[in-house]
């Protein structure tokens, strides 16, 4: 089973900022606190603002439910003044199930059922509130999808083996989410973006015409992918485990019907669900943020647990200093096998990019890679300031980065070993 590992996990620091406060405080003259005080703040606002779930109870008559049947669910933090007409509908990432027993291992998680999320989550970065840390799109209508169904929102099987309970039915689930936010204001919407991150980045491209005719026509409407371009590519083994684990994706959750027909009129259904295939056929304006380094691929795609089964590659996924010379030559060719599959994508000004250097994995999500003042840039511009500008036809935007490790700018994932999953 691929699994993405949780950002929350990755730093440790932000867990308990409250301890680290306390202790600072203490150390400070009263000439200070007020200082501090308006610093600490800031930073609480930098991280985020909890937003509480919505459960979609009504969708489970329709069929469309997470893995275990449950309810489909969101978190929904309303616009205001200018803003209060224009909706973001972010879908969240959790890689994907391919057969019974991975959906199973999910079924009974966050990633396969809704009675196991977490009633808030933080809304920072590209959902932050505040205009100093997300100036374009602050007081838009903020929607974070859940990801229950382990197949990029996809799926759609009818039958249900009594013996598993599993639900093959991210498609619906897709449907039932824009249809109940469409009767709580979309519809009246006059901008409008679907987004996502890893496993919900793919899910944005793959939906992306789709959500486009489920608006009013006179809807703006575009898309951002984020960390959603996963390449068929070799792992470091030779195999092409990736390639016949997507097709199993599609075979198993019944997907081929739900994929873009522009492809599955010409290839196999499981090679319509690497986005390589299918870009050049999306009419809709869409913005991949991406980096050409990207850390989950390099661990699952290019050298997952099963093609190193000496652990040759564990300490290099996690930090991308301690990789050797030969590893990180290895990377440079997944580089250029990334920017060759990326070519499908081409050059109109409808299809922006901000493809970055950096050894990373979903960038809009989080304040310090979104818009902060050290932010990774290119060209001399923020993640941020690439899609507002894009968005609202400023300017088009066509950026790729320079080979690692020459942007000083990159905010490069460093992974606790105890977290790393070993696909």
């Amino acid at each position: 089973m691929m699994r993405e590992t949780s950002a929350s996990n990755l730093h440790v620091g932000h867990q308990f900022p409250q301890l680290s406060f306390t202790y600072h405080l203490r150390m400070v003259s009263r000439g200070q606190w007020l200082s501090v005080l308006i610093c600490v703040v800031l930073l609480l606002k930098a991280e985020g603002v909890p937003v509480g779930i919505t459960f979609v109870e009504n969708a489970v008559a329709k069929g469309a439910v997470c893995l275990d049947g449950s309810p489909p669910a969101y978190h929904f933090h309303k616009g205001s003044g200018a803003g209060i007409n224009n909706w973001i509908v972010h879908f969240e990432g959790g890689g994907w199930c391919n057969n019974v027993t991975s959906c199973l291992s999910r079924r009974d998680t966050r990633l396969g059922s809704s009675k196991k999320m977490d009633t808030q989550l933080s809304f920072s970065g590209f959902f932050s509130n505040s205009k100093k840390f997300n100036q374009d799109f602050y007081d838009w209508n903020r929607i974070k999808v859940r990801y229950c169904d382990g197949s990029s929102f996809t799926g759609d099987v009818e039958a249900v083996d009594p013996a598993t309970n599993l639900h093959f039915r991210g498609a619906r689930v897709f449907a039932a989410v824009v249809e109940d936010l469409l009767a709580k204001g979309m519809k009246n919407a006059q901008n409008a973006i679907i987004s996502g991150c890893s496993a919900g980045g793919l899910a944005a491209i793959l939906n992306c015409d789709r959500f486009k005719t489920l608006l009013p026509r006179t809807t703006k409407v575009k898309c951002l992918a984020d960390a959603g371009y996963f390449i068929n590519v070799k792992d470091v083994s030779g195999a092409q485990r990736i390639e016949e684990f997507y097709s199993q994706v599609v075979q198993t959750h019944g997907s081929a019907k739900n994929l873009p027909s522009s492809c599955t009129s010409r290839l196999k259904p499981g090679l319509c669900f690497f986005p390589q295939n299918v870009v050049s056929q999306i009419s809709t304006p869409i913005f991949f943020v991406n980096a050409a380094y990207d850390s989950w691929q390099i661990k699952n795609i290019l050298a997952p647990g099963a093609a190193d089964p000496h652990g040759q590659w564990r300490e290099c996924k996690l930090d991308i200093k301690n990789c050797s010379p030969n590893q990180l030559g290895v990377m440079q060719v997944f580089r250029a096998d990334f920017l060759r599959a990326f070519g499908a994508v081409g050059n109109s000004p409808s299809k922006g990019h901000f493809i970055d250097g950096c050894y990373a994995h979903c960038q809009t999500g989080t304040q310090e890679t979104w818009l902060r003042n050290d932010s990774p840039v290119l060209g001399n511009t923020t993640i941020a300031k690439a899609v507002g500008d894009w968005f609202y036809d400023r300017r088009a935007f066509h950026q790729i980065d320079c080979a690692y490790p020459c942007n000083p700018t990159c905010h490069n994932r460093v992974f606790d070993q105890n977290v790393l999953p070993d696909v």
